[in-house]
Order: structure tokens, then sequence, then C-alpha cells
């Protein structure tokens, strides 16, 4: 077939009463097996926004140090890998902190590397009412008018204004926008399938030298959809 060439199809119409009872059956028969391709074999779903599902990583409270912050806490222990994130160069540490507040305080709080230029504290919004805080949101590396914590290590404290609750984002780089046409989007809505199925709005597109594509969620979020590590879901622009 030529590009562009179309099929002129005629269709002649069907009368009821000419329908046999095994072409019924037939009918029947199809569908049924139509639906379950449809439901257990995805391979086969050619609709055209396919190519914008997203995996989706949950990211519990961490945090990232600077230098400075990181010898004030830990002195000359060593930041060893623990376990490889998908972000390029990104992994958890063997390191945890205790961060807190007048109100309470949430110890094992998972240090992630390697050292960042900024401190930067990221919780989720349940942790915000057991410290008695209210972080903005905001995208990673904007601490404007972040809430007030202390940071405590095996080796001395850090107080200072740098606890956040990051956007929702989706890990972008030029090759990624390119393929998924993403140019010049800054952000995208996403929808979530399933028992508790909705509508994700204002998540940000983070850019990146080198970018894994995924969609990153606090347990909030997560939990308020059902969503898990790996789970797809899709963008919709």
């Amino acid at each position: 077939m030529e590009k562009n060439e179309t099929w002129d199809l005629k269709v002649e119409p069907v009368q009821k009463k000419e329908i046999t009872e095994e072409e019924k059956r037939l009918a029947l028969a199809f569908s049924k097996y139509d639906k379950y391709i449809k439901d257990t074999l995805p391979i086969f779903d050619f609709s055209p926004d396919n190519n914008m599902k997203v995996s989706v990583g949950v990211s519990n409270r961490h945090i990232h140090l600077n230098t400075l912050d990181y010898q004030t806490l830990f002195h000359d222990m060593k930041m060893e890998v623990v376990r490889e994130l998908n972000q390029p160069t990104q992994f958890a540490s063997n390191l945890t902190v205790t961060i807190k507040t007048p109100k309470s305080e949430i110890p094992n709080v998972r240090v992630l590397g390697p050292i960042r230029n900024y401190t930067q504290v990221e919780i989720s919004k349940t942790d915000a009412y057991k410290l008695g805080i209210d972080p903005p949101i905001r995208d990673s590396g904007d601490l404007e008018n972040a809430s007030l914590i202390t940071i405590v290590g095996p080796f001395g404290e850090v107080t200072k204004e740098c606890c956040i609750i990051a956007t929702r984002h989706i890990h972008v780089d030029k090759k990624i926008r390119e393929e998924k046409k993403l140019e010049g989007i800054k952000e995208v809505s996403v929808k979530v399938k399933g028992d508790k199925g909705g509508t994700l709005e204002h998540v940000h597109l983070k850019d990146s030298e080198e970018a894994y594509y995924e969609l990153h969620l606090d347990t909030d979020d997560a939990n308020a959809f059902f969503l898990k590590n790996n789970d797809e879901v899709e963008i919709i622009l």
C-alpha cells in the first residue's frame, strides 16, 4: 500500500434477521478474545499515547549534604554506596541522621550521595505534621522560605532553613525530551489507573545532562494513588 493511499470500503447493511446463530457465537468469541488481548498483552496496544507512559519512583524522606555540613555531622566517616539509584551517579549511602524540631524528631533519615553544593532535607506533608512545620513545595535546590530544621549526626548537629517538600517531577534530559516530544514543556499532568486512580497535576519536568526517565513522587502522593516503585502512569499534555 503506497503512502497516503486509502482504502475505499463499501459496507452493505446487514439486517438483524440475516445474522445466523453461528455468526453471533463467532462475534462473541472475538469480542472476548479482543478484551483478553487488551487486558493481558499491552504490547498490542497501538494507541497514540502509548509512548507517553512513565515508570514511578517513590521517594521516602531523605537528605542531601554539602561538604561543610557533612564534615560537621560525620567528620572523617566515609560515605559508602549501599544502593545505586536509577538516576545516574545518585545513590543511597550507609549514613543516616536524625531530623528534629522543638515539637518532635524523626530518626534514621537516609543520606543520599554524592555530596552536593547545598544541604536539603526532603520530607512529606505527613512528616511535616509530625515535626510541626510547614515546608514549601520546591524544586530541588530551591530553598527559598525553606523550613528551619536541625540535623543531628554522630559528631555534631546543624540547624538551618533547608527543609522542603519536593515537587512532583519527571527526570528528563535532552534526548528524552526529543523522543517524547516534550521540548519546551515545563510541567505536565499524569493519569493514574487502578482502584484509586485519578490525575496528578503540576508535575515538573526536571532536566539534567543525563537522566533516567522516571516520575518521582513522595510517599504521600504514592500512597494516595496506591502506587509503588516501577508502576506505570500516563503523561497528559
